[in-house]
């Protein structure tokens, strides 16, 4: 156990060091970088805010935001977060970097290890003694076994701290003033909490993890709204694993309302705000409808074309009838006249959201993009995929120790979450908007596969080589 955390110490100091080193190669100003454009928006609005303005712009912003009008385009948490640190320490966006390197460089290693120490605990181990020798299909059959328990020192947890560690893109957006890295750690800590609360047992426990889960989901929600549509689907599977283990969802109802009150208390705050501003009901951010509309919109046809390539056209694709309204007032027209694109053209629509596919998992290096970009891309999924995909497929293969004969089985219910979340979250973004950074959360998760997939790998590579050493000693001695 002391070795286990020594190592993880270890990952984690790694991964601070490579996102610091990432903060200050961004440096003190905010530049347009590939894939970054939004921080030039919470730099200049944090500024604002703290200038007494509000959060407004001084000259017409995107996506349709007239010069001195509200906006709740933007995180009013992320902004808030950027205006109190230029408050403190003035308008430095290298201190806000490093601050945001420190803590995701931490809780982002620290959550995956977490998280697969839950779900994968009871993975496979490298090959035993008794084992060695053995052809390479017995290898492979063996190291499929999740019958033993995970005690050697290269587990499945401090393997997803490793590889969540030196993720070429969650390194690069660290030191971006975005709210990607925050959001992606509320997000894992979300999904954390209600794998443990799936454990819980007593009501003492349950209550303290419904509380931790609802500042959880509150933060995650706060920072990106999209992430609304995924509490369902996490409560829905807390509910489901508790009538799986004892019968009756009771004990789940209590944590999983609790925890979804805490989060309405958080977003009740914005939303009397907004009402205040634009004088009608706005939730919380207007992201809805331009997504909707901006993303559906007929001069696509069957293609989406990319932002990269859009060559600022989105705002000649708003009809000049509603340039007048308020930007929460055109979020609400955008987004009746987005799902009317859907309701009368169905056929596109599902052809148009084929197209985004490619686009979502993209992984190859392009012309179109910096060196860097290219780098972070193929350099992070494009180079993990292989073995996230070995990981996504190994729940389903089972086996018994003494038969060796490899299985379909059904994941267990902790893997199946994971399994629900990469699928829900990659659906909501191929059905609206897609961009590559939008895929960062579901590599989050993925990152957790691919560490399974490179335990394997690695265990057949271990247990094929002492087989190897095993032969060519006996073959020595019989000569």
């Amino acid at each position: 156990m002391r070795t286990r955390r020594l190592d993880l110490l270890i990952v984690i100091c790694l991964s601070v060091l490579l996102r610091i080193a990432a903060a200050v190669y961004l440096g003190n100003h905010v530049d347009a970088l590939p894939g970054t454009a939004d921080q030039l928006s919470y730099h200049t609005l944090a500024l604002r805010v703290l200038g007494g303005h509000g959060f407004s712009f001084s000259e017409d912003w995107w996506p349709a935001t007239a010069a001195g009008e509200p906006t709740a385009h933007w995180s009013y948490l992320y902004t808030l977060y950027l205006a109190a640190v230029y408050g403190l320490f003035g308008p430095h966006p290298l201190v806000a970097r490093l601050i945001q390197a420190v803590v995701v460089g931490v809780g982002h290693p620290l959550l995956a290890y977490k998280i697969a120490e839950l779900v994968f605990g009871a993975s496979p181990t490298a090959r035993t003694r008794q084992d060695r020798g053995l052809d390479v299909t017995t290898h492979v059959t063996a190291a499929l076994m999740q019958e033993a328990p995970d005690r050697d020192r290269l587990s499945v947890s401090l393997l997803a701290a490793l590889v969540t560690a030196i993720y070429a893109y969650f390194i690069y957006y660290s030191g971006t003033l975005m709210t990607e890295p925050f959001y992606i750690a509320a997000l894992l800590l979300s999904i954390y909490l209600v794998l443990r609360l799936e454990r819980a047992r007593t009501s003492r426990p349950r209550m303290a993890l419904s509380v931790g889960l609802g500042v959880s989901l509150a933060a995650a929600v706060l920072l990106r709204q999209v992430f609304l549509l995924m509490i369902p689907l996490l409560l829905l599977w807390l509910l489901a694993a508790a009538r799986r283990a004892s019968g009756s969802i009771r004990p789940a109802v209590g944590p999983a309302v609790g925890s979804l009150c805490i989060c309405a208390l958080a977003i009740l705050p914005a939303t009397i705000f907004n009402y205040s501003r634009f004088d009608r009901f706005l939730l919380l951010n207007t992201n809805a409808g331009f997504a909707m509309f901006l993303s559906n919109h007929p001069f696509y046809g069957t293609r989406f074309v990319p932002a990269s390539e859009m060559d600022g056209r989105y705002r000649e694709m708003i009809p000049e009838d509603l340039r007048a309204l308020s930007e929460a007032d055109l979020d609400a027209e955008l987004l009746k006249r987005g799902l009317r694109f859907v309701i009368e053209e169905p056929a596109r629509y599902l052809r148009l959201s084929v197209s985004r596919v490619p686009l979502y998992f993209n992984f190859l290096p392009s012309e179109d993009s910096s060196t860097l970009s290219n780098v972070a891309r193929t350099g992070s999924f494009g180079l993990f995929l292989p073995l996230m995909l070995v990981g996504l497929a190994r729940p389903f293969l089972q086996g018994h120790e003494r038969s060796r004969v490899v299985r379909f089985g059904v994941p267990s219910a902790p893997v199946v979450l994971l399994y629900l979340f990469v699928l829900g979250y990659s659906l909501i973004h191929i059905l609206s908007w897609v961009q590559v950074r939008y895929r960062l959360p579901v590599d989050a998760v993925l990152v957790i596969f691919g560490a399974s997939g490179l335990h394997l790998v690695l265990h057949w590579a271990l247990g094929l080589t002492s087989g190897l050493n095993d032969s060519r000693e006996g073959m020595l001695k019989n000569a």
